[in-house]
């Protein structure tokens, strides 16, 4: 990728270095990460028994929840809701003007109702809370005004409000709705440990990219067996050890005693000390090359710890050992690479 720096892109005729406030754009970011960030910090502080309560009735919903909002509340709702639908809680996001137009059908008994409004007063949200009393529907309010209509009328309501935005004009959403993001973040995060969910369920969610393959492959999905593995016995020649390194091309070989078990391996590292030892391959046996005690891993391990162990031993093969370290495969690097694991 090409590397360009600010000293090499030619400024346009006539333009500025600073706003019209006389500010530089490196001084407006920092102003707006730390408007934003004070924002949240803020929330930390105030934060109370209620956002237990929401916890409590989200966890005990026997539906689905169902996240709601207008504007750049409703593109938070939506995110909000994939993170939740993505840590264990069957959520998914409702726009309140479409729901007012009969997709209220998607709405049963048993789900909750989180409900996004700065103002609290969003008349499209507002229109929905008589259908949720109806049916028995919990609503948790995310609100910038605890005073405000939603916050009054909803089940528990959590406080988004912020002291300023980080836009000049105070007009366009940005620091209160970092404040709503950061909210849905914590409600879905304190599920996700109430709920005991672990990587694997997780991994459940994302089975396609590198995500998914990293936390559901194995290393039995990706080893070599059967006449793919290379396999000598401790008593042949140097020279036979080589041919079968060379016809199964990993770079390596197993080397076991008459009983079949594991004595070592033998690498191409291997091979070159051999030779530089001044080393005879028409008198040298596999056993005398084979370097013991090598590293092993179960066939039931997942891959990415096959990818932990090669970078932490700086080595690109493993042997697959079973529970009494009988032979089982060999994994190479190359197949994990392949596989997306790395």
């Amino acid at each position: 990728m090409r590397r360009v720096t600010t000293q090499k892109i030619a400024k346009p005729k006539g333009a500025k270095s600073a706003t019209s406030k006389g500010r530089t754009s490196l001084e407006v970011g920092r102003r707006v990460l730390a408007i934003e960030a004070r924002a949240v910090q803020a929330m930390v502080q105030r934060l109370d028994g209620a956002f237990s309560t929401a916890v409590d009735l989200l966890y005990q919903c026997k539906g689905k929840v169902v996240v709601s909002g207008m504007g750049k509340s409703g593109l938070i709702g939506q995110k909000i809701a994939a993170t939740m639908a993505s840590t264990g809680t069957p959520s998914f996001f409702l726009h309140p003007a479409e729901g007012l137009h009969g997709d209220l059908g998607m709405l049963a008994r048993g789900d909750v109702l989180i409900a996004i409004s700065n103002s609290g007063e969003t008349q499209e949200i507002l229109q929905l809370l008589p259908f949720m009393e109806r049916m028995g529907i919990h609503v948790v309010a995310i609100v910038g005004r605890m005073g405000s209509t939603l916050a009054k009328t909803s089940d528990v309501a959590l406080d988004v409000s912020v002291a300023e935005e980080a836009c000049p004009m105070g007009l366009a959403p940005t620091a209160s709705t970092t404040a709503t993001l950061a909210m849905g973040d914590a409600l879905a995060v304190a599920l996700l440990e109430k709920r005991g969910f672990k990587e694997h369920d997780f991994a459940q969610f994302h089975p396609g990219g590198t995500l998914g393959r990293r936390l559901l492959v194995k290393v039995r999905d990706v080893m070599h067996v059967g006449a793919e593995l290379p396999q000598v016995k401790e008593t042949v020649s140097a020279s036979v050890a080589l041919l079968e390194m060379s016809a199964k091309k990993l770079g390596m070989t197993t080397v076991v005693n008459r009983a079949g078990a594991l004595v070592g391996i033998i690498t191409d590292g291997d091979l070159r000390r051999f030779i530089q030892q001044g080393g005879d391959f028409s008198k040298g046996t596999a056993g005398s090359l084979a370097s013991r005690h090598p590293k092993l891993i179960g066939p039931d391990d997942l891959a990415a710890k096959a990818v932990e162990m090669m970078e932490r031993y700086s080595i690109t093969t493993l042997v697959v050992g079973d529970s009494v370290k009988r032979i089982v495969g060999v994994v190479h690097l190359h197949d994990l690479l392949k596989h997306g694991i790395v």
